[in-house]
């Protein structure tokens, strides 16, 4: 078989491939490209229903939009992908969470680079999404009828700070333990459920719940001190209740900006 006979062959089996049933329902091509077609084109494609079938001119630009959401979501996937692959080899107990961060940091081939990817996008997350919704607010895109889809985002953006705080505490270091103490602490005061907050009193007297051993610290701590619970508490925190939650928060928040015509300023 010479050259062109195999080049004809290939072509055959690419030609096959591309007009068969299975390329088809994943890989919708060869409508004109008119605006009707590239309605049908968006609608029928999984990955392309994703996005609004039109957008304004000005919701695609980048001095716009800043892609900081698109970022926060891309840090968010890295973070993920990079933290499966520490849970491998860290284990949530105060005797060896911080001898396995060391080995996994200085014994595990591209450890360094994998706990270094999960600290730095940990990092970029929390800036892009305070840009984003910077960014949302200066354009305007909060207000109707985009107000609802402003609430999901500052439920992202709490939830985003929660990610970043239960996760300071696993390399579980002197650092880590007494900035998650003082933090903790915080919620002593917290309205209600603090037993240092305000009206506190009033429900202790109602309930006898809210004492320093039953109120929204030792809720996060698990106990009176930051100890072995707490490493628990937060990793499972971390890595399982936090991220659910987030994801369907996420899931929400880009169905409504679809919804709403897109990436933009208010309608």
């Amino acid at each position: 078989m010479n050259i062109v006979e195999l080049k004809a062959k290939i072509q055959e089996i690419q030609k096959t491939v591309v007009d068969s049933y299975v390329w088809k329902s994943i890989f919708r091509h060869g409508y004109k490209d008119i605006p009707r077609n590239r309605v049908l084109m968006t609608a029928s494609n999984v990955f392309l229903h994703l996005h609004p079938s039109k957008m304004r001119r000005h919701g695609i630009k980048v001095s716009y939009t800043w892609c900081a959401g698109g970022l926060t979501f891309l840090f968010f996937l890295i973070l993920t992908v990079t933290g499966v692959i520490l849970m491998f080899y860290y284990r949530p107990v105060a005797e060896y969470a911080y001898v396995d961060m060391k080995y996994l940091q200085f014994d595990v081939p591209f450890g360094m680079m994998m706990r270094n990817m999960h600290r730095w996008a940990a990092h970029g997350m929390v800036i892009l999404v305070m840009l984003h919704m910077f960014r949302v607010f200066l354009t305007g895109s909060y207000k109707p009828p985009r107000e609802f889809n402003w609430v999901i985002g500052v439920l992202l953006l709490v939830i985003t700070f929660l990610l970043s705080f239960t996760g300071y505490l696993l390399p579980w270091d002197q650092l880590a333990i007494w900035a998650v103490t003082v933090g903790t602490n915080m919620a002593r005061a917290t309205p209600l459920m603090g037993h240092e907050g305000p009206l506190a009193e009033q429900v202790r007297q109602l309930t006898g719940l809210i004492t320093p051993r039953y109120d929204a610290r030792s809720l996060l701590t698990a106990g009176t001190v930051v100890g072995a619970p707490t490493l628990m508490r937060f990793y499972v925190l971390h890595c399982i209740f936090i991220p659910i939650v987030a994801s369907i928060l996420m899931i929400v928040h880009f169905w409504r900006v679809r919804k709403d015509g897109g990436i933009s300023g208010p309608l």
